[in-house]
């Protein structure tokens, strides 16, 4: 792996910590760098250098973020959050000009995706996605999924059981979605496209258990079917580098999408401790080295928190 600086923005969510880690189990010989808003960040504490900066909708973000990119010789960018990746995106032009490359897909691939409604609208006549409207009546039968048609992990999803759960829902928030009740098996697919928006591969995992939206216990398995639908999923959207797109099965065992992330998701590291280390084989793409497909193992995986002392 050649040998060069990289900046991990997001330091403080799992996604940011994931690729430190991913890319701490490589050979890689440059520093890897990180960022985020919140001087309490664990990431910081896994990094060889790191900064605090002000949020992508900051005035001040992007010139903080080009003189670190100066200072620091970045040649990379691997925004994970999904707050991030709207900024980096903005100013894709910007950075490549001061030398860096963001991964990051373009801001109309973003917006799609951002908005769960337009999801479903751009995907549905091509891919099986869960039914989704701004309007619970067109949803005959109970129960039904509200949630934000603009949300980010798994803050108010909320499950409809009547009328009168119905009608707290539309009295309470603002800016819901409803979907079909997928009642079975989950599945977090983690894909990844190279620099010119072609899909390489796609790594499926069951969620076994999730607190906050992010997997704690998952199991890889490999399913040819669930891949290539994924594949074909980030081509059409033309998303570029890393992309986790989750799935859940219907009463009948048909799989539909729910949702697409056009980021690394907080359980990348399930992928990378199977065999595909995401993070460093983008570096790979980066360097225009030949890049190997790994083989991957259907292995299990539970989740546990560490601490970090500061003195």
């Amino acid at each position: 792996m050649d040998k060069f600086n990289v900046l991990i923005p997001g330091a403080g969510g799992p996604a940011g910590i994931n690729t430190i880690k991913s890319l701490r189990l490589v050979s890689f010989k440059g520093k890897i760098i990180s960022t985020d808003s919140n001087y309490l960040s664990a990431g910081f504490f896994l990094s060889d250098l790191y900064y605090v900066i002000p949020r992508y909708d900051n005035e001040f973000f992007i010139d903080n973020l080009l003189r670190i990119i100066k200072e620091q010789n970045i040649k990379v960018l691997m925004p994970s959050s999904g707050f991030d990746i709207y900024g980096y995106s903005d100013n894709y032009n910007l950075i490549t000009d001061y030398g860096a490359i963001p991964i990051v897909s373009r801001r109309e691939v973003l917006e799609i995706c951002r908005d769960k409604l337009l999801s479903y609208q751009f995907l549905s006549n091509k891919f099986p996605f869960a039914f989704t409207t701004e309007y619970p009546e067109k949803i005959d039968t109970f129960p039904i999924i509200a949630k934000p048609r603009f949300g980010k992990g798994s803050n108010n999803i909320i499950v409809i059981e009547n009328k009168l759960d119905l009608e707290f829902v539309m009295r309470k928030f603002e800016n819901m979605i409803f979907q079909e009740y997928l009642p079975g098996t989950e599945y977090t697919v983690d894909v990844l496209s190279d620099l010119t928006e072609k899909p390489i591969m796609a790594i499926p995992r069951i969620r076994i258990d999730t607190k906050a939206g992010i997997s704690v216990k998952g199991k890889i398995v490999r399913n040819s079917m669930i891949e290539n639908l994924c594949k074909n999923t980030a081509a059409t959207l033309g998303i570029r580098g890393p992309s986790c797109i989750q799935l859940k099965e219907s009463n009948n065992g048909e799989l539909k999408i729910i949702e697409i992330n056009p980021r690394f998701g907080g359980g990348t590291i399930f992928t990378t401790l199977a065999g595909a280390n995401f993070p460093a084989m983008l570096l790979e793409l980066v360097s225009n080295n030949n890049l190997v497909i790994p083989e991957v193992t259907e292995i299990t995986v539970l989740r546990y928190f560490e601490e970090i002392v500061l003195r």
